[in-house]
C-alpha cells in the first residue's frame, strides 16, 4: 500500500458508469459519490476531479450532473452514439487515459475510480513514468490485474454501508444501455434509473459502459 501524506497533490477521475452498474448489480443500491470523492483524497491536497458520463436524453440528466458539480466534480459528457442497426455504445476509455496523461506534471498521485481491465495497459504506462496510482472501485466486480498494479486498491466492498444509497423505486420503465449491447432493453422500477440521484445529491448515475472486461 502506498503511502499517503497531506502534501500529496491528487487528481481523481471516475468512470460514472462503471461504478453505477457495479454498485447496483452488485448490491442492487446507488453509488454514494460524494463519499467516493472524500475518501479518494483524503487529507491530500485535491488538484482536480473529473466525473465521466454518458448522456442519453434523460430527463433526470441535468439534475444529476448538476449534483456531481456541487459535490466538488467536473463534469465531462459526451453522447451515446447509436450506429447502423440500432448498436449502440457509450465509454470514456480513451478520454480518460489523455486527461490523465495531460495532468501528469501537476499530479503525486492518480487516483482511478473505476475496475476496468481495459485501463491496466494505462496503470502500467504511469507506473513506468514514476506516478503513483491508486485505484479505487467493488472489488467483486474489479480486475484482477489491475487490482495487483495498483499501489494502493480502496475496496468499497469492504464498507459498503460507507459508498451506497438505496434505490428509490419508481412507477415508471425507463431505458439501460450496456457496454456493447446490441440494442437497449427496459428495466422497471425496482433499479432505478443511471441518471437518478435522489434527494441525496450525486449518489447514483450512469449509462454506457459497465462493469468490467
Amino acid at each position: 500500500m502506498a503511502i499517503r501524506n497531506p502534501h500529496q497533490r491528487v487528481g481523481v477521475f471516475v468512470d460514472v458508469q462503471n461504478l453505477y452498474y457495479s454498485a447496483r448489480n452488485i448490491y442492487n443500491s446507488r453509488i454514494n459519490f460524494n463519499e467516493v470523492l472524500k475518501t479518494a483524497v483524503g487529507d491530500r491536497q485535491l488538484i482536480r476531479a473529473i466525473a465521466y458520463v454518458i448522456r442519453a436524453d434523460m430527463p433526470e440528466e441535468h439534475t444529476f450532473f448538476d449534483a456531481l458539480d456541487k459535490a466538488g466534480f467536473e463534469v465531462k459528457a459526451k453522447d451515446l452514439q447509436t450506429y447502423y442497426g440500432g448498436y449502440q455504445k457509450g465509454d470514456w476509455d480513451v478520454g480518460i487515459a489523455v486527461d490523465i496523461i495531460k495532468m501528469l506534471q501537476k499530479l503525486d498521485v492518480v487516483v482511478l475510480c473505476c475496475g476496468d481491465g481495459d485501463f491496466v495497459p494505462l496503470v502500467e504506462y504511469l507506473q513506468i513514468s514514476g506516478q503513483l496510482v491508486e485505484v479505487a472501485a467493488f472489488g467483486k466486480s474489479t480486475s484482477g490485474k489491475i487490482k495487483e498494479l495498483a499501489d494502493n486498491f480502496i475496496d468499497f466492498d469492504q464498507n459498503p454501508k460507507k459508498f451506497l444509497m438505496p434505490i428509490k423505486p419508481k412507477n415508471s420503465t425507463f431505458r439501460i444501455f450496456s457496454r456493447d449491447d446490441d440494442e437497449p432493453h427496459s428495466e422497471r422500477p425496482q433499479g432505478g434509473h443511471p441518471h437518478q440521484h435522489g434527494s441525496s445529491g450525486a449518489n447514483g448515475s450512469g449509462n454506457g459502459k459497465s462493469g468490467h472486461r
